[in-house]
C-alpha cells in the first residue's frame, strides 16, 4: 500500500477531504447566522439587546368591542367591520415586516418553514337592539280656517279687503258686496217673531271666558272681540266656526279719561280727525271676518258729533255696521249714523252691569218686554261666568216664549234713534 506523498516531485498540491468538510460546515453555519440576522426584528434602541434564542411572545388579539346599550342611538355614519376582510393586526407569515414580530426557532439550525398560524377569529359586535320604528301619523292638511257653520262665509274674502300699511283693511267689493252682509250669520228676514239680539263683548283677553262664550252660547249670540287680544285671528276663526257672528270692540274716550282708559289706541276728542282715522285703521287692520264694530266705553266721544262723523263715515265707506252701546244717554252716535246712512243698531240694556244672577235675570226680562213692545231688543254683556250661565239657560227658553234669537246684523236700522 502506498501513500500519496505531498512532498514528492510531481505531486499536485490541494486541500484534503477533512479540510473540505470543515469548510462546508463553516459555510453552512455562517449562512444560518446570516439568515437569522436578516429575518430577526429590528431591536428597540431603548430596550437594549434582545435574546435571539427565545421565541417572541405573540400579542394577544384585541378584544371585540362590546355592544352599545339599547338606549344609545347607533352612529349611522360608521360602517360595521366586514368579517371577510383580514384583520390588519395579523400579517401573513410569508411577508415578514420590520414592525410586526414573528416567531423565531429556539435553536439555530437549518431554516425550516414555519406553518402559517391560524387567524384568530374576531367576534363581530352583537347588533344593537333597535326599537321598532313607530309609524308616523300623517297630519291632515291644516286649512286656513275650519269650515264655517250655519252658512257663514269663509273669511277673509279677498274681494272685501285691501292692503295697507295698517294691514288688511275692509272695503266694499267691486261687485258691491259689503262685509256686514257677507260675513253675517244668515237670518230669516220674514220671521215675524219679536227679535232679541245678545252681544257678548271684550272677548279674547281671557282664554277661559272666551272659550266659554264660544262653546256654551248658541250660534245666534254675537261675539265682540277686543282689538288688543292675543291670537285675535284664531279666536275669530273659532267663533265663526261655531256659528257666531263677530264684531270688533272700538275703544272710545270715556268721561273720566284717563282715569278710566280703554287702551293705547283709544279714539280721543283731543285728537284731529286724521289722527283718529289712523287709530281706527290700525284697529281695523288687525283681523278680518267681522261685520262691524261696537264702541267700547266712549261716554265722551259718542256725544261729540264733529269727532264721530269722520269715524262713522269711514266705517260706512268700508262696508261695516256700527253698534251704539249707549254708554251715555246723551250719545248722538245712532242718529249721526242714520244721517250718514251707516247700518246701525242700538243697545237697550247692559245685562251684567251688576254681575249677579238676580240682576242679570231682571235685565233679560226687560229685554223680553222691550222686544214685545217694539219688536226688537239688543242687550250687551261681558263673559262673566255667572253671565254665561244665565244666558245659556235663558236662550233655551226663547223659542217657547215666542221670541227669535237673532244676530246683531238682523237688527240693522230696525230701532228708532
Amino acid at each position: 500500500m502506498s501513500f500519496d506523498n505531498p512532498n514528492r516531485p510531481g505531486h499536485k498540491k490541494g486541500l484534503g477531504p477533512l479540510a473540505i468538510t470543515v469548510l462546508v460546515l463553516v459555510a453552512l453555519v455562517a449562512g444560518v447566522v446570516t439568515w437569522l440576522q436578516l429575518t430577526a426584528p429590528a431591536p428597540d434602541p431603548a430596550s437594549g439587546p434582545a435574546a435571539v434564542t427565545m421565541p417572541l411572545a405573540k400579542a394577544p388579539a384585541p378584544a371585540a368591542p362590546s355592544a352599545a346599550p339599547p338606549t344609545e342611538a347607533p352612529d349611522t355614519d360608521t360602517k360595521a367591520p366586514d368579517p371577510a376582510q383580514p384583520t390588519p393586526a395579523q400579517p401573513t407569515p410569508t411577508q415578514p415586516t420590520l414592525d410586526k414580530p414573528t416567531e423565531q426557532p429556539a435553536v439555530a439550525t437549518a431554516p425550516t418553514k414555519t406553518p402559517a398560524p391560524e387567524p384568530t377569529p374576531v367576534p363581530t359586535p352583537a347588533p344593537v337592539a333597535q326599537p321598532a320604528p313607530i309609524p308616523a301619523t300623517p297630519k291632515p292638511a291644516k286649512p286656513s280656517q275650519p269650515p264655517p257653520a250655519d252658512g257663514l262665509a269663509r273669511a277673509p274674502d279677498p274681494a272685501l279687503v285691501e292692503a295697507s300699511r295698517f294691514g288688511r283693511l275692509p272695503r266694499v267689493a267691486p261687485d258691491g258686496r259689503k262685509a256686514w252682509q257677507a260675513y253675517a250669520r244668515p237670518f230669516d228676514a220674514n220671521d215675524q217673531r219679536p227679535r232679541i239680539s245678545i252681544i257678548v263683548g271684550s272677548l279674547g283677553l281671557s282664554g277661559a271666558a272666551t272659550e266659554g262664550a264660544i262653546q256654551r252660547l248658541p250660534g245666534p249670540v254675537t261675539l265682540s272681540f277686543s282689538p288688543y287680544a292675543r291670537g285675535l285671528d284664531n279666536w275669530i276663526v273659532l267663533a265663526r266656526a261655531a256659528g257666531h257672528e263677530v264684531l270688533l270692540d272700538l275703544p272710545m274716550e270715556p268721561i273720566n279719561f284717563p282715569a278710566n282708559d280703554p287702551g293705547p289706541e283709544t279714539l280721543l276728542t283731543s285728537l284731529t280727525a286724521e289722527q283718529n282715522r289712523a287709530l281706527l285703521h290700525s284697529l281695523l287692520g288687525r283681523v278680518s271676518g267681522y261685520v262691524g264694530v261696537v264702541n267700547h266705553m266712549g261716554s265722551r266721544f259718542t256725544t261729540s258729533a264733529p269727532h264721530l262723523r269722520p269715524i262713522l263715515t269711514d266705517l260706512r265707506d268700508r262696508g261695516l255696521l256700527f253698534i251704539d252701546s249707549r254708554s251715555s244717554l246723551r250719545s248722538v252716535a245712532a242718529r249721526t249714523a242714520s244721517e250718514l246712512k251707516l247700518p246701525r243698531a242700538i243697545n237697550n240694556r247692559f245685562i251684567d252691569a251688576e254681575a249677579s244672577r238676580v240682576a242679570i235675570d231682571a235685565r233679560l226680562t226687560e229685554l223680553e218686554r222691550i222686544a214685545r213692545i217694539s219688536g226688537f231688543a239688543v242687550g250687551i254683556s261681558q263673559a262673566f261666568p255667572v253671565t254665561l250661565d244665565r244666558l245659556a239657560r235663558w236662550t233655551r227658553t226663547l223659542k217657547d216664549k215666542g221670541f227669535a234669537l237673532a244676530p246683531a246684523s238682523a237688527m240693522v236700522n230696525a230701532q228708532p234713534d
